[in-house]
């Protein structure tokens, strides 16, 4: 996108400088979108918040990817011209756009269930310092250390 906006404003009406390599980088572009609306699909389905919010990203997803194929196979075919080197940077913002909001809702997803976990862990230490006989003194830090592993696990793949 900076680089569509950043070009001069008159191209040449010539056809230096046309890339060879548009149609590779569209399908590359093609490819990496879809990588994500797979991996926004698995997320929408196991999710248990946001569930409706991230079916409707994905369709937007979706959609300015669409939006953009059509748009930058126009540009590619006539990169000279000023509209279509409008429309192609339009398309491709609204698709970062609906990208961001994806993303962002995803990460949603995974604080919810982060916290989820925090609260599981919470309620064991609570009950750790509650506990009256060795047994349930031994039972309930069993718990409460695989609760702690498990709440570490998750920091861990957050942290990644």
């Amino acid at each position: 996108v900076t680089t569509l906006v950043n070009c001069p404003q008159n191209p040449s009406g010539k056809k230096k400088g046309r890339s060879k390599r548009a149609r590779v980088l569209l399908a590359s572009v093609e490819e990496a979108t879809w990588n994500l609306l797979d991996k926004g699909e698995k997320i929408a389905k196991e999710a248990v918040v946001f569930k409706e919010d991230l079916h409707a990203a994905l369709a937007d997803v979706r959609k300015e990817s669409q939006a953009l194929k059509v748009s930058a196979e126009a540009f590619t075919s006539d990169p000279c011209s000023l509209p279509r080197r409008q429309a192609v940077v339009q398309a491709a913002r609204s698709l970062l756009t609906a990208v961001t909001r994806l993303l962002i809702l995803a990460d949603m997803v995974d604080v919810a269930y982060l916290l989820q976990h925090l609260t599981v862990f919470q309620r064991t230490f609570e009950s750790l310092r509650n506990v009256s006989s060795k047994s349930d003194l031994q039972k309930t830090y069993q718990k409460f250390r695989k609760d702690l592993e498990n709440l570490d696990c998750l920091a861990y793949k957050r942290q990644q």
